[in-house]
């Protein structure tokens, strides 16, 4: 076997499409905008077809279409010519990717496109091909060499259609008036979902709330937080306000400091000011105040009332982060 630098090969490949990906930048133009604009503006979809390495780029494109708010359909271009055809409406805009532009595929199913009369646009490496010259609009994704040491692989070719596809998604997105909240509609699964859409009343137990008043006996402090299994319990007064919080710590830091217990009320031990987080919050908020204060619990009020307790090992275990 020859011996091969591995690191310096994988470097050279990052490099080499890192230099191809700061190359697009030059093609950027008033093209790209009139792109842009058409895909806006359009009342149909946008149709992402490709052959080869470029269709599963093509699959990627539409993903990211469709979760930023701009519907899209897939389309196998060598499918197209069998069938898939009819998935195109009259309001469609085809988006054709193709390093060489002049695969056999590419040139039976341009014609079509055409006689059906939608708006093409060519994300093309080669501007002088057969899918370039018939395009309505070209947008060169055109690489110096490949990444791969053969020069034959797709690395490069494929990184700069991909990311030529993310900056149309990232213009619509602004176009678009596209919002976090937008986001979450089309991503409700998953942790990136709950991050955006679930709240602290999605999460806290109502039906398990700690809760002392001020002049409770430690007995009666050390009780509560043992059924209610939070590892802490909120203070509060007999007009409902929040006055403090007595946490496991809270206790032990009591029994190393005191010889007796015995006349020990919940407000001489309990912290003041304890951090709440009312309950129409994000969830993923009460992770941040938790990890900013480094404590693990939180106390969530409802129009600034008490009415539970939030703990780290609930946003764990909605798997939030």
């Amino acid at each position: 076997m020859n011996h091969i630098d591995i690191n310096h090969l994988a470097i050279e490949t990052i490099k080499s499409e890192a230099a191809a990906i700061e190359k697009l930048a030059t093609f950027i133009d008033s093209v790209f905008e009139q792109c842009v604009n058409l895909l806006f503006e359009s009342k149909g979809r946008i149709i992402v077809t490709g052959i080869g390495k470029s269709a599963i780029i093509a699959e990627k494109i539409v993903a990211t279409f469709n979760s930023t708010g701009s519907p899209a359909i897939f389309m196998h271009a060598a499918d197209a010519i069998h069938g898939d055809l009819g998935i195109i409406q009259p309001d469609d805009v085809i988006l054709c990717l193709s390093k060489s532009g002049n695969t056999p595929e590419i040139k039976v199913l341009v014609p079509l496109i055409k006689n059906m009369g939608n708006k093409l646009v060519a994300i093309v490496s080669n501007p002088d091909s057969y899918l370039a010259h018939r395009a309505d609009y070209v947008l060169r994704a055109t690489v110096d060499n490949e990444a791969c040491p053969n020069n034959l692989a797709p690395t490069s070719s494929t990184t700069a259609q991909m990311v030529l596809g993310d900056a149309l998604a990232v213009c619509l997105l602004k176009l678009r008036g596209f919002t976090p909240s937008d986001f979450a509609r089309f991503h409700p699964g998953g942790s990136l979902g709950k991050k955006l859409y679930m709240r602290v009343a999605d999460i806290f137990d109502d039906g398990m709330v700690p809760g002392v008043a001020p002049n409770e006996r430690i007995k009666s402090v050390i009780v509560e937080i043992s059924s209610k299994r939070m590892g802490a319990t909120a203070v509060v007064d007999d007009k409902g306000d929040i006055a403090g919080i007595i946490t496991d710590g809270d206790l032990r830091r009591m029994l190393q400091a005191n010889d007796s217990i015995e006349g020990l009320t919940a407000s001489q031990i309990m912290s003041a000011n304890p951090k709440t987080i009312e309950q129409d919050e994000l969830a993923i908020n009460a992770f941040n105040l938790m990890e900013k204060n480094k404590i693990t619990q939180l106390l969530v009020t409802n129009g600034g009332k008490y009415v539970g307790m939030i703990h780290l090992h609930d946003i764990l275990r909605e798997g939030l982060i």
